[in-house]
């Protein structure tokens, strides 16, 4: 039987369990269940949701891009997009490697529910920034970093919120549970 741990990873943390450079932490820092490997992979600079399972098939079906699997994800901005700018992430955004799917992209208010980021994003005083709620169906290296950036908009912070139906509900910073698959 198939069996899935959903951790909120914070910000710095590798997605590996073998000690990489000894300068960040890894999985091994957090999760000490034996053979479970993670399905996909989150950057050291994004936090949130990351799905580790037991089952080859299941880390398969969640990572293979032909199921393409929905990711919400939840990016602090700097400034206020446009509607042009929100239109153009939803129509696929011109890269220089590729052309990204058409994304569900709105801005949206601070999530409620968030925790304190260590360290703290950069604030500056005449730069305002925006929430958005950006829904893609691919992920490739830092995609939604530089689809925002194409845009005009660079990320600040970036939050992985949901994976197909499993989301990040009710998890703390660094601490993981086990989901029903």
């Amino acid at each position: 039987m198939s069996r899935i741990l959903l951790f909120n990873k914070p910000y710095g943390v590798i997605c590996q369990f073998s000690r990489g450079d000894g300068l960040h932490p890894t999985l091994a820092d957090y999760i000490a269940v034996p053979d479970f490997y993670p399905a996909g992979r989150l950057d050291a600079d994004s936090e949130g949701l990351l799905l580790l399972t037991d089952d080859g098939l299941l880390q398969h079906r969640i990572t293979d891009p032909h199921f393409k699997l929905a990711k919400t994800y939840w990016v602090q901005v700097e400034g206020k997009p446009s509607e042009t700018a929100l239109a153009q992430l939803r129509s696929g955004v011109k890269l220089p490697d590729f052309v990204t799917l058409p994304a569900m992209a709105r801005l949206m208010e601070e999530p409620t529910s968030l925790w304190q980021r260590t360290p703290p994003i950069r604030k500056r005083k005449d730069k305002p920034t925006s929430w958005l709620e950006l829904i893609i169906r691919e992920g490739k290296n830092r995609q939604v970093r530089r689809m925002t950036a194409a845009v005009g908009y660079p990320t600040l912070r970036l939050i992985r919120y949901q994976i197909g139906e499993w989301k990040l509900d009710g998890l703390d910073s660094g601490i993981w549970r086990e989901a029903a698959v």
